[in-house]
């Protein structure tokens, strides 16, 4: 949100000084901007019965760049002071050359607030942190004799940002996180199997240190580690599948979601290039990037940029209809920019990143779409993979899954992959549940380096013809 007072933080900077030097940076580009950041974070990991790691993490900077046509000239100091802004200047000029560029219009400023300005590091003390951790540790052992090992992490960053453009306007805000998770490992027979839960938000410690918070997680780490227990091999071949709600968009994330960012379409290495009005899912599917939601891990006020973020429809009842964008690649590409331009911190340039993505609901009873399962897999928890932005094939492991045959959910599997590629996967959409879900707050997204946090989402999806890798023939 827009502020009348130019503070980057408790520096001497005098915001004249400051803009007198971006605007000698920008002199003949046709976009640029100063990025100040400051930023806290705090981890505590309680492993084996004991506080095993406790790492609080503090610093501040800023990024200056230029940009003109397809090149932007950047450079970053941890010093925010006259005399580094000075030096970054001629580096931020590389990129202009000769000048005879036009700048364009900043972004529109907005007073919305979608999330607290409180720190939430110093809103707990830290002893009560720790305490809590160790409740969490007895907590999820006493659930079941046969919990061997358990391990609990609390995490929280604060992080401000200051955004001065060449025009004299300049935006801020300030961006909590905050996240706890569990993991278990049990032991029955001689075999161990393990189970995580987890999740937070841009919100304060004090829910997620609520015992009716955490003791869920630790019962659903629990759960997913006895079903492990139980899993046998998973079988291989093509077949339909099942996808559950929520977490499970991590699949839509990974093999869709990246191949619609604007800098990958301009540049026509997206499978998704140039397809903007034909149809590029099934119909019925309708696919959104949010970073408006209150509250959620992926929601940013503004961007890295100073652009508010929006709501942006990407795939509309299964026709590609737009894709999100940073200001750079939208001015190229002819378009608005959706206030997807986010950076990890001021010594990154920004791109078209994802917020919250994810998938409508349809009108489908979920356990519907299961009984409708002849022969397949029922995919209700994803961890690791790997895609292809530029075929957008992808691998994904299954952390929980069940084998369904005739309808009726059998036992949880092992070892299941998912393979396919992310366009032909939409097109096999046969159904979507009326149970629409957001992860509960978990996901960093990698890119070119860079990781922000991101949100999914989900209803359960009926796919056919996806190739299940699995450990038996």
């Amino acid at each position: 949100m827009t502020q009348n007072n130019f503070r980057p933080f408790e520096t001497a900077l005098d915001e004249g000084a400051a803009l007198r030097h971006l605007r000698a940076a920008t002199d003949g580009a046709e976009d640029g901007e100063l990025f100040f950041e400051r930023r806290s974070s705090e981890a505590l990991v309680f492993d084996d019965g004991r506080l095993k790691t406790a790492s609080y993490d503090a610093g501040e900077g800023f990024g200056l760049r230029a940009v003109k046509g397809d090149v932007s000239g950047y450079a970053h100091s941890s010093d925010i002071s006259e005399a580094a802004i000075g030096r970054a200047v001629e580096t931020a000029r590389l990129a202009v050359g000769a000048g005879g560029g036009v700048l364009a219009e900043g972004p529109q400023p907005t007073n919305r607030k979608l999330y607290t300005d409180a720190d939430p590091i110093g809103g707990i003390a830290f002893p009560v942190k720790i305490e809590t951790l160790r409740e969490i540790d007895a907590f999820a052992r006493a659930l079941d004799p046969r919990v061997v090992q358990v391990s609990a992490t609390l995490a929280a960053s604060h992080q401000e940002v200051v955004i001065l453009r060449p025009d004299g306007t300049h935006v801020t805000d300030t961006r909590p996180m905050t996240r706890v998770n569990v993991s278990v490992i049990v032991e029955q027979d001689g075999r161990r199997e393990s189970g995580s839960a987890g999740g937070g938000g841009r919100i304060g410690l004090d829910g997620l240190l609520d015992p009716a918070d955490w003791q869920a997680k630790a019962q659903e780490a629990l759960r997913i580690a006895l079903v492990n227990l139980e899993a046998v091999p998973a079988p291989a071949g093509p077949m339909q599948v099942v996808l559950g709600p929520g977490w499970p968009g991590i699949l839509l994330h990974e093999a869709v979601g990246h191949g619609l960012e604007g800098d990958f379409n301009r540049k026509g290495s997206s499978k998704f290039t140039g397809m903007v009005g034909q149809q590029v899912a099934a119909r019925g599917v309708t696919v959104v990037d949010d970073g408006t939601i209150p509250d959620r891990r992926g929601s940013i006020t503004v961007d890295d940029e100073g652009t508010p973020s929006t709501k942006t429809t990407l795939i509309k009842d299964g026709i590609l209809v737009g894709y999100m964008q940073d200001r750079q690649n939208a001015r190229l590409m002819g378009v608005a920019p959706t206030g997807n331009g986010r950076r990890e911190s001021y010594a990154h340039t920004p791109m078209p990143r994802m917020t919250n993505t994810y998938m409508e609901g349809g009108d489908s009873d979920p356990a519907d779409l299961v009984a409708s399962l002849k022969d397949g897999i029922y995919a209700v928890g994803f961890g690791g993979g790997q895609v292809d932005i530029t075929n957008g094939k992808f691998v994904f492991s299954c952390t929980e899954a069940y084998r369904v045959e005739n309808g009726k959910v059998g036992a949880p599997v092992k070892g299941a992959t998912l393979i396919g590629d992310g366009a032909t996967a939409m097109m096999q959409i046969r159904g979507l549940g009326n149970d629409m879900a957001l992860d509960p707050g978990m996901g960093n997204c990698g890119k070119a380096g860079q990781w922000v946090p991101v949100g999914v989402g989900q209803p359960t999806v009926l796919m056919d013809g996806l190739t299940v890798g699995g450990s038996a023939a």
